[in-house]
């Protein structure tokens, strides 16, 4: 689940760097005993256009099955909440990611154009793609493919779209499922 949580996390062009165990953390168990617990990561956010004081504050997280920390989240109470006042006292956030906010739409999309990645088009037919949809602002699959890829050429276009997508030149929303009307547009962070 935690590589599942990277591939999704790394997926935004809004994460900056992503460093695993990043601190320890002191703490006091239930019965008295003095631990020291090391979350198992800390995300770093970029600003993008948005002004300094909306700023996405760095989230540290704690990656465990539902069923498990549901069992023994009175044993990680006190974990959990040094956990949390440490991410305070840093400026941070602090949460715990199970698969139900990990293994949803976004990771199936994501895993999905994972091939498309390593796949090669002409730069050339790239850029008019890239540059008819930042002229639009954003654009449907479907409207790409008659523009671009007519044809014999419609599931070259479909696998050089998703290409664009899985490189990142394109985005949409990848909580969606992928279908010929998903909308694309230019990612406002291309430099990520």
């Amino acid at each position: 689940m935690e590589r599942d949580f990277l591939i999704r996390t790394e997926w935004s062009v809004t994460v900056l760097d992503v460093i695993p165990q990043p601190c320890r953390v002191p703490f006091v168990s239930r019965d008295g005993r003095a631990f020291e617990y090391t979350p198992d990561y800390l995300v770093y956010y970029r600003l993008g256009d948005r002004a300094y004081p909306d700023y996405p504050r760095p989230a540290l997280v704690e990656v465990k099955p539902a069923a498990e920390w549901h069992r023994r989240w009175r044993d990680w109470l006190p974990k959990w909440k040094a956990a949390w006042r440490y991410a305070q006292q840093q400026g941070w956030s602090f949460h715990i990611c199970d698969e139900s906010r990990i293994r949803d739409q976004a990771l199936t999309n994501i895993r999905f154009l994972d091939p498309y990645r390593r796949m090669a088009f002409p730069a050339e037919e790239s850029r008019m793609v890239v540059e008819t949809v930042r002229r639009m602002g954003s654009s449907a699959l479907h409207y790409l493919l008659a523009r671009h890829f007519m044809g014999i050429y419609r599931s070259e276009g479909v696998a050089h779209i998703w290409h664009l997508l899985a490189t990142r030149r394109l985005d949409c929303d990848i909580h969606k499922p992928l279908t010929e009307f998903t909308e694309l547009w230019v990612p406002t962070d291309e430099s990520a």
